[in-house]
């Protein structure tokens, strides 16, 4: 059964594989961050670069180091049926929010694709030669895991991965509906490849305010089910952790 097979089975208003469960056995050897020369991160839809790397990212920024974030779509279809925003009322707000979550990581503002929400599937050329533009060699290229569940997430990933391959990058392929359908020791994920990037306090917080500007994401829009949040509490948990985790090649 493939990763996107495994996600759908596990809808994400179900709790999924709790986080008391990863609880030590989500602690991998350190990422060694004092080599990278820049760091380009590519989100398919606005937040995923915080849920990811957000800290990550911060750090190297304060290090001087040159971080660019790529937002693949504005996130547009996160909603769909919602009877509160149209699906351009929510691009134009998930916009803002992730603009504003750079900003308390200490980020610039996205480098921004428009690609359709749901559907990026069918641009990865163009994406790839997109992400490609800001890439040279050894460059890190943050992008979602391959093996994420998401469709967009693994188009994403499959585009940052052939963009860093041409482009001598070092690719960095980080989970997050990974945490939600899979479990400790699933032989489906090369944990043998995981490393994590510890959080200082202040990193955490910094992490933990720049998701808090997500509120079309975090809380429900209306009582309405089509309304409800995309990352309830039990999401977040697995994604607020004191730690990264990437899959380094």
């Amino acid at each position: 059964m493939s990763s996107v097979e495994r996600f759908a089975q596990v809808p994400t208003v179900e709790v999924g594989t709790p986080e008391d469960h990863w609880s030590g056995h989500t602690r991998f050897r350190h990422l060694d961050v004092h080599e990278c020369p820049a760091l380009v991160v590519v989100a398919p839809h606005p937040d995923d670069e915080v849920l990811g790397v957000g800290a990550l990212a911060s750090e190297l920024a304060d290090r001087a180091v040159p971080v660019t974030v790529v937002s693949v779509t504005d996130g547009e279809a996160s909603h769909p049926g919602s009877p509160t925003l149209s699906p351009a009322d929510l691009a134009v707000r998930r916009r803002a929010e992730s603009d504003r979550a750079a900003s308390r990581l200490g980020l610039a503002p996205p480098v921004r694709c428009g690609l359709p929400d749901g559907a990026v599937a069918a641009h990865e050329d163009e994406l790839a030669e997109r992400i490609r533009a800001h890439l040279a060699p050894g460059t890190w290229c943050a992008a979602p895991l391959r093996t994420d569940g998401h469709p967009d997430h693994e188009a994403a990933g499959r585009a940052a991965a052939r963009a860093a391959h041409e482009a001598g990058a070092v690719l960095l392929e980080y989970p997050i509906w990974l945490w939600h359908w899979a479990v400790p020791g699933d032989p489906a994920v090369p944990w043998d490849r995981a490393r994590t990037f510890p959080l200082t306090r202040h990193r955490l917080q910094a992490k933990q305010s720049a998701v808090a500007e997500f509120a079309t994401q975090i809380t429900d829009l209306s009582d309405d089910p089509a309304d409800r949040a995309i990352l309830p509490p039990h999401v977040l948990a697995r994604l607020l952790r004191d730690h990264e985790t990437v899959i380094v090649p």
